[in-house]
């Protein structure tokens, strides 16, 4: 019996779509049978689309509404579903692997024997997955950078969507959690090269649902604005949806983890497939040759040219701004990329992007 609702499981989590959405390879099951007992693989193969509340669920299943609602609080809990309280009522949804319960799993940062067992079956069904499944390309980047605003030299056209203090400002709803790209790393025993792990934030409904369920810390704008601060200091890349509209989450990437930088790296032109719309420019009367920028690049897109002022390969270059925030000389500063396109507005306009440029 468990296998078939296992079964059931790999076909759900299929039409649910999304990253890694499943394959039937034995590296899917020994990961769903560690994620979820039975009971909560039946719960999570009968949710409806969109939200609902454990009543819903229980007519739907024949069971006693009070056992169904404990059940999805202990999945919610877990990370298996999303759950959110409104007023004095509970409403429940159903979640992809990515985004959504992969990431969930790690975004508490929790270090017991068990989050390293998850975090060894997930990388080896995602390892699993990439040599094994019909890999989509994408020409067009569902994510997007945000440089950072306080380095755009003077005259230069920075729109709100670029900023991103703007997203902090209109949402008073804002969490920050464990980055679970670093903390899965950290939790196989890989090095994450020093850089901070609570720094990864969430808006709106997700953060709520972070606080509420996923052990996030509710921040304040200035608390916000520390964090960002300290993302900057540590050469990580402000990483979000590739919208202009609301975002529901700001990640802060390194080069070595992050699924989003790691995927841009791994084409040929990474900076026409993951950019800012900026670049950096140099001021040889600044600039002091010390070559803490060519360090910091995430993309590797710096070398020291002829006359001892940095040089750019724009084919690679992010247009983060981690060059900047880290030169000791203040000697670079971002500039606007000549016909650079704007983000589409919202997830609606970003699906039809994504689709006319899949291969």
């Amino acid at each position: 019996m468990s296998d078939e609702v296992y079964k059931e499981l790999l076909e759900v989590m299929q039409k649910r779509g999304g990253g890694y959405a499943g394959l039937d390879i034995p590296e899917f099951f020994a990961l769903v049978e560690e994620l979820f007992t039975p009971e909560e693989a039946a719960a999570n193969n009968a949710m409806p689309r969109g939200p609902f509340q454990a009543k819903d669920l229980a007519d739907s299943m024949g069971r006693d509404e009070k056992e169904v609602a404990a059940l999805l609080d202990g999945m919610a809990d877990k990370g298996l579903c999303m759950a959110l309280k409104v007023g004095d009522a509970d409403f429940y949804q159903s979640a992809r692997f990515m985004p959504g319960i992969l990431e969930f799993q790690f975004m508490p940062g929790k270090t017991t024997d068990r989050d390293k067992q998850i975090a060894s079956l997930i990388h080896k069904y995602k390892k699993a997955y990439d040599s094994s499944a019909d890999k989509v390309t994408y020409k067009y980047s569902p994510y997007r950078v945000i440089t950072v605003n306080q380095t755009v030299q003077a005259g230069n056209q920075v729109h709100t969507y670029d900023q991103v203090q703007s997203f902090i400002e209109k949402n008073d709803d804002i969490a920050v959690s464990t980055c679970y790209c670093r903390h899965a790393a950290s939790l196989r025993g890989e090095d994450t090269h020093g850089k901070p792990n609570d720094v990864c934030m969430q808006f709106g409904m997700g953060a709520q649902f972070a606080v509420q369920r996923l052990g996030a810390r509710k921040l304040n704008k200035a608390e916000a604005m520390e964090i960002l601060n300290r993302a900057e200091e540590a050469g990580l890349i402000h990483m979000s949806q590739n919208v202009t509209d609301n975002i529901d989450f700001l990640c802060n990437c390194d080069r070595w983890h992050c699924v989003a930088v790691k995927e841009a790296l791994s084409k040929s032109k990474p900076g026409l497939y993951f950019n800012s719309g900026f670049e950096p420019a140099f001021d040889p009367e600044l600039c002091t040759a010390c070559e803490t920028c060519i360090d910091r690049c995430p993309p590797e897109a710096l070398v020291m040219g002829a006359d001892d002022l940095p040089e750019v390969d724009l084919d690679r270059c992010f247009g983060c701004a981690v060059c900047a925030t880290g030169c000791p000389s203040e000697a670079i500063s971002m500039i606007n990329k000549p016909g650079f396109p704007k983000p589409p507005k919202d997830r609606k306009e970003l699906k039809k992007a994504l689709r006319a440029g899949r291969g």
